[in-house]
Formats: C-alpha cells, structure tokens, sequence
C-alpha cells in the first residue's frame, strides 16, 4: 500500500487509482525563459522518484507535465532579443529535455506547451464567464471573482476573514498575500509586442494560472488523481487552478496533491546576487556527473528543505564508487547463470537480501522516504559485501541478489550495472589516452596520470583506479 501526505487534507493517505488502474499525474513543468536551475530540478527529481514507486507498486502512470512557454517572462526575454517567441524559448525547451535525460528522468507521457492549447483555455475563460466567476475589467482583461467561489482557500487554508480582497492582479506571479481576483486573459498591450491572439474579449494572452487548469483537464479528465509541485506553488498558483476548474464543471479537480520543499544552497536562499545560482550545466562544468546530483537531489525527504552543497556531491561520488564496487563484484560472481535463472528475479534470494527489499519498499511506501530507503540499500551493500566475501557463493545465489539491486534501482535510478556498461563503446581517441594514462602509472608519472585523467574528465568519461586496473565508464 502507498501512502502519501495530500496537501489539500494534510494528512497520509493511501494513493490508489481512481480508474482503470492508472495514476493520472500532472506536475507543474519549466517556464521556458531561461536555463532551469537545480532548485527546479530538485522538484523534477522528486516527481520521478513519485512515478517510479507507483510503478514499482504494479500501478500504471500517464503523466503530462507543461512547458510555459508565453508569460510575463517569456514575452520580456524575446522581446528584449528581438526574437519569435517560439524561436526564444526552443533553446531553453530543448536544453530541459537534455537536461531531464542527463539526471535519468523519466520522460512524461505527454508535454503540452502552453502556445499550442490556446483554444482550450479561451473555451474555459468563456465558461466562467457563463457562469459569472470571471469578467472583463475596464482594462479588457479577464479576471476571476475569488469571492464568487466559496471554496477558495482550501488548498493554502486561507482564513478569508483576515486578508485583503477585492484587488486585482494582472501579473502572472504576484505577492502570496495577496488574495486578489486574477487574470484569466490578459489584454494585450504595447510590451507584449507581436505576442497574442484574438479572443472574444479582444486580442491577448491568457494568465498562466489559466494554462494548467486547461491542459490537464484536456489530457487527463476533469477530476484526476494527482497533482504535484514546488511548495511554492501551492498558493497562488494551485489554489487558482482549483478555482477556476472547479468553478467551471462542479467537479472536484484533483484528489491528492503534493509539494516538495525548497532547496537551499549552503544554507542561504539560491540567487544570481548571492553567487550560488547554478544550472545542470554549470554543476557538469565543474566535473560532477548527472548521476552525482540526481543522487543529492534525491537523497532527502521531499517535504524536508535540502541543503545542496558541493560537499554534498563529493560525498555522493563516494557513496556511488561504493554501490558500484559491490555491484560490480556481485556481476562477476553471477557469471554463468543460465537464463532460466536470471528470469526468477528476486526469488530464492538471501534472507539478508529480502529483508533489505523489504524494508526499502516499506520505505518508498511511506511517504516517498528516501533517506530510510537508502539506507535499505547501504544495508544491502554492507551485507553483499560479507557474503562475497565467502566461499559459499553460488551462481543462482548471486544472481538474485543483483536482481534485488536492480529492483531497488527501479525507483532510484542511480545504479550502474555492467552489462549497461558492455553497451558503451570507447571511442577510439579516449581509449589512447587511457592507453597512455595505464603507461604514466605504470612509470609512476603521477603528474601525466593526473593530466590524462583531467582530459578523459573533460572528454565525458570517468577513470577510476582499483586493483585490477582502470575501469572507464560515461559521465551519466
């Protein structure tokens, strides 16, 4: 059974489908102005670990995450470049998804971009305004009566008596205290340049609140079973998704919602001003593989603050140099095992290996408790060790404790196996050096074994050393 803390009850509940078997997830996807940056990510990784244990618990998932790609944001930035608004935010699109395939996430089933269901939101501001939530205001935008929808404030728990309203807000992101009507459709204006479409209430754009309400109802029904994001989307941003879909059907709209803390770098709020505002690509820069900081971003409660430092990913490094000695070994005393037993997985595994699954699926199952799962898996590693460590090992044995491995790795994704390692091929050039790199060690030329290994780095590769030799494998 998968329990999670909903959000809107704030209390642990189970999360099972509400038809056919099939979590119906959406999660709030990038804005597309800019390189996203490891908070964001933080929130990416833990959406994945989330579908990985609903699969790993037999159920299936179709997931759409958006891509924003018209907003206050994304209109300023093309603007100021003098460029299409599609071809602006094409780069950042495409750097997300090299990005998401660097960190081993999983790819959602659907990515609509806001530019492409115009339609769909405009048929939705016309509904509310059917139904006299929304109106238009003396500037021709849109916006919705936050004091028309009884339910409002349910999902932030807003004690409506002590807060300001009756204000507008025309601006896609505004002050969380601020309990104002929000725009719905936005009148164009001169800044917006050539950005905009026509409407029934004149030319405009709609409000990104406006985007997500119609796009997960479009791909996944007007009542679905999940919906996730940072905590700093649970008010405004969610709490006027509910408004605005449940004022339009009568409808519930999500069942269970949940938010991930934020994450903090060496203890300070990240921002460019501080120096210590980083991307994927500048962590990578710096030497540290996707694997590294998929395993830090993960490596924390979802709904505990995490602490991202580079003492942190050095640790990682350790931590992963760890599991993959053990796996490593593990595959070579597995060696010979016939397909008939490979195929029984898990069965017939040690009692040591079987309680450390044990405890990592009730710790997945609790509330996506990564810190206990991990620490399942480092159980699984120390015990591993003790039995290789013996002479009774046995082919079949050893087998479906890699088998156990494997499926730990189902949710975490961080685990490198040697036969993914078999698939790789060295190019030629990287495989001189590597060459050259064995030679400097064998004379004892530390200083060429420490600038060949610095190359190999930049080149993408990792070089370790052990007692059998080198071992090479891709940055993840």
């Amino acid at each position: 059974m998968m329990n999670v803390y909903n959000s809107l009850s704030r209390r642990m509940e189970e999360l099972k489908p509400l038809a056919d078997n099939t979590i119906r997830l959406y999660t709030c996807g990038p804005t597309v102005y800019n390189f996203a940056h490891i908070g964001n990510f933080r929130a990416y990784a833990f959406e994945d670990i989330l579908r990985r244990v609903v699969q790993f618990n037999g159920m299936k998932i179709k997931q759409v995450m958006n891509l924003t790609d018209v907003d206050d944001k994304t209109i300023r930035g093309a603007n100021a470049q003098g460029v299409a608004l599609t071809d602006y935010t094409k780069t950042y699109k495409d750097a997300f998804f090299a990005d998401l395939k660097k960190l081993n996430i999983q790819s959602a089933e659907v990515y609509p971009a806001a530019t492409d269901h115009i339609p769909e939101m405009i048929d939705l501001v016309s509904k509310l305004m059917a139904k006299g939530v929304a109106y238009q205001s003396d500037d021709k935008s849109v916006y919705f009566k936050v004091r028309e929808f009884p339910g409002y404030g349910k999902l932030a728990h807003i004690d409506f008596d002590h807060q300001q309203t009756g204000q507008r807000c025309a601006a896609d992101e505004y002050d969380k205290e601020n309990v104002g009507d929000f725009a719905l459709w936005k009148a164009w204006e001169p800044s917006d340049g050539p950005v905009g479409w026509e409407s029934p209430w004149g030319r405009g754009r709609p409000g990104w609140h406006i985007e997500c309400s119609a796009m997960s109802m479009k791909y996944l029904g007007e009542t679905f079973d999940l919906h996730t994001g940072g905590i700093d989307n649970l008010f405004p941003h969610h709490e006027n998704e509910i408004a605005q879909a449940e004022a339009a059907t009568g409808k519930e709209f999500v069942k269970t919602w949940m938010h991930c803390a934020h994450l903090r770098v060496n203890g300070e709020k990240m921002s460019k001003s501080a120096g210590n505002f980083f991307t994927l690509r500048d962590l990578i820069e710096k030497g540290y593989t996707g694997r590294e900081i998929r395993y830090v971003l993960i490596n924390a409660h979802y709904r505990t603050g995490l602490n991202f430092a580079f003492t942190a990913l050095d640790d990682a490094r350790k931590s992963l140099e760890k599991i993959d000695r053990c796996v490593e070994q593990l595959t070579k005393s597995a060696l010979g095992d016939t397909a008939a037993e490979a195929a029984r997985g898990t069965e017939g595994a040690p009692a040591f290996a079987q309680k450390a699954l044990e405890e990592f699926t009730a710790a997945v199952n609790d509330d996506l408790n990564l810190p206990r799962a991990f620490a399942a898996l480092f159980g699984l590693v120390r015990e591993t060790n003790g039995y290789l460590s013996q002479s009774s090992q046995s082919s079949q044995k050893s087998q479906s404790v890699l088998a156990v491995f494997r499926k730990m790795d189902e949710v975490l994704g961080i685990i490198f196996f040697e036969n993914e390692k078999a698939k790789v091929e060295i190019p030629a050039e990287i495989q001189a050096m590597l060459d050259e790199r064995a030679a400097a060690r064998a004379a004892k030329n530390w200083a060429e074994s420490d600038r060949l290994r610095d190359a190999i780095a930049a080149a993408g590769w990792v070089v370790k050393d052990s007692k059998e030799g080198q071992t090479l494998t891709p940055k993840a």
